[in-house]
């Protein structure tokens, strides 16, 4: 209830000054201050009680109609976890639901078992006792949520000491510890960004696309029989599947959706090789930012088959899916852009996009963009 009482709060601040500052502007005399103050008063009054009605009948679904529901499995079987399960029992409002909990003492207990069953039964958290694993087996565990996209949550032992910076949560009086926090999870980041991108997304598509699609679209059609627009299924946020747009660089190919472009790629037409370079067959993907698929920034969206092969070779792949792929990211601007030509290229690329999955900031995605833009001028060594 705190939280979203200081939220509407914020909310209401930011409201209240762009009011005034607009009847500032275009000098209103004829508005009454006290009647702008009433209105505003009113305002707020009917925002908050919305808000609080919503939450309270959020809190309701989820205890008598047991509505958005979150499933869980503990792993562990000691006073404080337990404590933490009959929290879960008895505040259905929270809208957790144990599946299953696993205990490490006994005789049959394994992690691949565990493993197993949070597959098999779609969980979608995992608590553990991080007094009842050892250091091998907690690795194992991060690992595991990591591929799988598996939120995980430590019940904290006063004698560990962590060296990695954590988020706590509180359930009643229980700590609970999360391992990884996005900040793109938060709702006033995630609305920021969305405004960030449709502004951006539509300024490109309205004064550049609107007339420069129409010249590239003849120059492609003059060269090479075929669409203008080339369109493939790439993995998108939660590894879901989005139709990524893009114009056409290449002959009409067999292994289009297979093989990535190589240097002196034979399927690359004299009008690709130039759109390429500079990058301009991407502009097409602005449609599918201001759609809601992409984001101006964010880890590059990769092939489906080239994303389920990297997901079992390259440890922590997934964890770029936590957030929107974007036109451009800060792997792309740190050199790691274009043919993954070795192994190192890939792990490079996935430890800057993890980086910018825990790291974000408006500011970051601002940076990102212009430094693309001087990279696309100067001209880049892999961009072919």
């Amino acid at each position: 209830m705190i939280p979203l009482v200081r939220l509407v709060f914020l909310q209401m601040c930011f409201y209240a000054l762009i009011l005034y500052a607009f009847i500032g502007f275009f000098k209103q005399s004829e508005v009454s201050r006290l009647y702008l103050a009433y209105y505003f008063a009113t305002c707020s009054a009917l925002v908050f009680t919305f808000k609080i009605l919503i939450y309270i009948l959020l809190l309701k679904y989820r205890a008598v109609f047991k509505g958005n529901i979150r499933y869980i499995v503990a792993i562990g079987d000691n006073s404080i976890m337990n404590q933490l399960i009959k929290i879960f029992k008895d505040r259905l409002d929270f809208g957790y639901e144990l599946s299953k909990q696993f205990n490490t003492r006994s005789e049959d207990f394994s992690l691949e078992k565990c493993f197993k069953y949070v597959l098999e039964n779609k969980i979608d958290k995992i608590y553990f006792s991080v007094s009842e694993l050892s250091n091998s087996q907690i690795n194992k565990l991060i690992n595991f949520a990591d591929n799988n996209l598996k939120e995980l949550k430590f019940i904290p032992d006063n004698k560990e000491v962590f060296s990695k910076k954590l988020k706590y949560e509180y359930y009643d009086y229980i700590p609970v510890l999360s391992l990884r926090e996005v900040p793109l999870d938060k709702p006033i980041n995630k609305i920021a960004k969305r405004i960030f991108d449709i502004i951006f997304s539509s300024l490109i598509i309205v004064f550049i696309l609107s007339w420069f699609a129409p010249i590239i679209a003849i120059l492609i059609k003059l060269e090479s029989k075929g669409p203008v627009f080339f369109k493939q299924y790439r993995s998108g946020h939660s590894h879901t599947e989005f139709e990524c747009f893009k114009f056409r660089s290449m002959t009409i190919n067999e292994n289009a959706n297979l093989k990535q472009a190589t240097k002196n790629d034979m399927r690359v037409t004299k009008v690709g090789r130039f759109i390429r370079k500079t990058s301009i067959d991407e502009l097409p993907q602005f449609f599918n930012v201001f759609l809601g698929d992409m984001s101006v920034a964010g880890p590059r969206p990769h092939m489906i088959s080239h994303s389920n092969m990297y997901a079992k070779s390259v440890d922590k792949f997934m964890v770029r899916q936590l957030v929107k792929p974007g036109i451009t990211g800060l792997a792309q601007v740190s050199g790691f852009r274009g043919e993954i030509e070795t192994k190192k290229d890939i792990i490079n690329r996935v430890r800057f996009d993890i980086f910018y999955v825990e790291n974000w900031s408006l500011l970051m995605d601002i940076k990102i963009v212009i430094q693309t833009f001087l990279n696309a001028l100067r001209g880049e060594e892999k961009a072919y």
